[in-house]
């Protein structure tokens, strides 16, 4: 028995470009569909209140870190997302869930103070 084996060249994989991993983590979350309407539906005003879910997720968040104090906001913005987050990673990503995680990732966007930021650096407080 006489065996024969002809080398193949090797070719490295190509990289996906920052359009194409941005794609796949997109098409991980939900449908592209889905995350549109999610996001309309966060940002679009109720109708006759004037305010749309994001933006009165964001008050809320904002009057518990000014009555309450910065860790309650963060607390109270930070589960929420985290709850939202979870329930998307275990369960997928719905229109209701992405709405959900547009919402609350706003409202933690709104707790969000400079002075917070600036204390954590240098430890300067009032």
């Amino acid at each position: 028995m006489h065996v024969t084996v002809q080398p193949v060249p090797y070719y490295e994989p190509v990289e996906p470009t920052r359009w194409e991993r941005l794609w796949a983590w997109v098409r991980t979350i939900g449908r592209p569909w889905q995350l549109i309407v999610a996001l309309l539906a966060a940002v679009l005003p109720i109708p006759f209140t004037g305010h749309s879910a994001a933006s009165t997720w964001a008050a809320t968040v904002y009057l518990a870190r000014s009555e309450w104090g910065a860790p309650f906001g963060y607390a109270l913005a930070g589960l929420a997302l985290a709850w939202v987050v979870l329930r998307i990673v275990r369960y997928g990503g719905t229109v209701l869930r992405i709405w959900a995680g547009v919402v609350t990732a706003i409202g933690l966007i709104s707790a969000i103070n400079l002075f917070d930021v600036v204390t954590l650096l240098t430890g300067v407080t009032r």
